[in-house]
């Protein structure tokens, strides 16, 4: 399979990426922000980092960089898209996926191990974890508090939209297992489609 990560100024995970990507077999390209289109790629990841420095709102700045409208075009045709930590806010402020991330509900930046839930393995992101296994991640976020208003959330149960959520290593999803406050524990959401 081929696969492009974008490189945003600011990006810190974009080389980990690249090397994650090719361990696992990937063709993997590295494309500048300011590239317009994309080679050929069965995936499109836009990595985490500090894109653009967070400034105004993260990732605000970097949905609007020239390689994006590819990207939209790539996600929109059924081409895979992958957004993680400052990816996924890149995606909601292009519009790719819907909702937000606002600021951790302690107001601070975040670095440390936690636990998520697989929620839907029915996809070609999740198909090789077991339903509801449990993941130990890192997490190094100040904007990771996943937002949407009542009807898409409801929409997000629906329709098995709903990734991963946050829980504790037993596998309890409750308060104390939100690291940041995203709304019912939120920790990643896919398009309707499935592909991003």
């Amino acid at each position: 399979m081929k696969s492009s990560v974008i490189i945003f100024p600011g990006s810190n995970c974009d080389r980990d990426m690249d090397v994650a990507l090719k361990k696992f077999g990937f063709q993997n390209k590295m494309v500048w922000h300011n590239d317009d289109k994309l080679p050929n790629s069965d995936l499109i990841v836009l990595p985490g980092g500090f894109s653009y420095g967070d400034y105004l709102r993260c990732g605000s700045i970097a949905g609007k960089s020239k390689i994006i409208k590819s990207v939209i075009e790539f996600a929109k045709s059924g081409g895979l898209v992958l957004g993680i930590c400052n990816g996924f806010q890149i995606l909601t402020e292009t519009g790719l996926l819907n909702g937000t991330l606002l600021r951790n509900k302690n107001l601070k930046f975040i670095n440390r191990d936690i636990h998520i839930k697989v929620m839907n393995n029915n996809t070609k992101f999740t198909n090789k974890y077991k339903s509801e296994q449990i993941l130990k991640i890192n997490i190094a976020h100040n904007e990771g508090n996943f937002f949407t208003d009542n009807k898409y959330l409801e929409e997000l149960k629906k329709e098995n939209l709903i990734a991963f959520k946050y829980c504790d290593e037993k596998g309890n999803i409750n308060d104390n297992s939100n690291p940041n406050g995203s709304l019912d524990n939120i920790a990643g959401i896919f398009n309707n489609n499935k592909n991003i």
